[in-house]
């Protein structure tokens, strides 16, 4: 027989000896999602003695982590914002640095709502659909927000999140190349382009490189090859209105780079750049 304590235990030492941090944790998640309960039952009934299914379960999934394969993917899920959001290997798995991106969204969405203007609001590259989701869950005026993404794969797991959050009926999902697919122009634009250059390959961690999807993680030697195009498609398009801001997650070491590629590309845009916690400029915010 074997209790949730001992599980856990045996656990926590095969990831250590697989050098996979945070191993209690881990090991937590993983034996919550097999049980089916929270965190918490595990302290609270720790001499609870599994079952046989259950414990070939834990173990398969143990095994799978010491390998690299991360939790979020194991347990098929990611808390961002609050909410709980699917996500699988079609995905990136959302990262906080995001939110400090719907953050500032809200705020420029919520400025024009309270002046009495609905803004049309599309995210582009949408993954799966953390941003438009949670904007629309947070800000019920909205009546509508497009999210593109040039993945069918990615707009199935989206379109999963936003069944979800019960907001399938005001975030549009459109397939196809950056802003191309959108309808109509729009007042703001939330992007989190892939911004990791292949010249960074041996500082990204393994589980990354060899799980998450590489389509959605790197843009070229210094991860701005599709950043760039994005800039240059703004140009080239009818899709924003006058006064339209862009707001895009960025590396910490990307603002000289951008702001060069901005004064060439959108001359007359004004730039603002908003830290994260660790002090890097993580969001820019482009108004036209």
């Amino acid at each position: 027989m074997t209790t949730i304590r001992e599980a856990i235990e045996q656990a926590m030492q095969s990831l250590i000896l697989a050098n996979q941090d945070n191993a209690k944790l881990n090991a937590q998640v993983l034996l919550s999602h097999v049980l089916h309960v929270e965190r918490s039952y595990l302290y609270t009934y720790p001499e609870q003695v599994l079952t046989l299914e259950q414990i070939q379960l834990f173990r398969g999934l143990i095994e799978r982590r010491s390998q690299g394969e991360p939790v979020a993917y194991l347990v098929g899920h990611k808390e961002f914002y609050g909410l709980d959001f699917l996500v699988d290997r079609r995905v990136l798995i959302p990262r906080p640095e995001t939110e400090l991106l719907v953050d500032v969204a809200l705020n420029v969405c919520r400025k024009l709502l309270d002046a009495g203007q609905v803004p049309v609001i599309a995210d582009i590259g949408t993954g799966s659909g953390i941003i438009p989701v949670t904007l629309a869950v947070l800000e019920p005026r909205l009546p509508c927000v497009y999210a593109c993404d040039v993945s069918f794969d990615a707009l199935d797991v989206a379109s999963v999140n936003c069944h979800r959050h019960h907001v399938e009926e005001r975030v549009r999902l459109l397939q196809g190349d950056l802003l191309a697919p959108l309808p109509e122009p729009v007042d703001i634009v939330t992007a989190n382009l892939p911004y990791i250059g292949t010249d960074e390959l041996e500082d990204i961690p393994p589980d990354v490189k060899a799980y998450e999807p590489h389509l959605a993680l790197f843009s070229g030697p210094l991860g701005l090859d599709l950043i760039l195009r994005f800039f240059q498609s703004i140009q080239q398009s009818q899709k924003l209105k006058a006064g339209a801001s862009l707001l895009l997650e960025i590396g910490y070491r990307q603002m000289d780079a951008l702001t060069s590629i901005l004064r060439d590309t959108l001359p007359q845009a004004t730039l603002t750049f908003t830290k994260d916690l660790a002090g890097w400029n993580r969001v820019l915010q482009v108004t036209l």
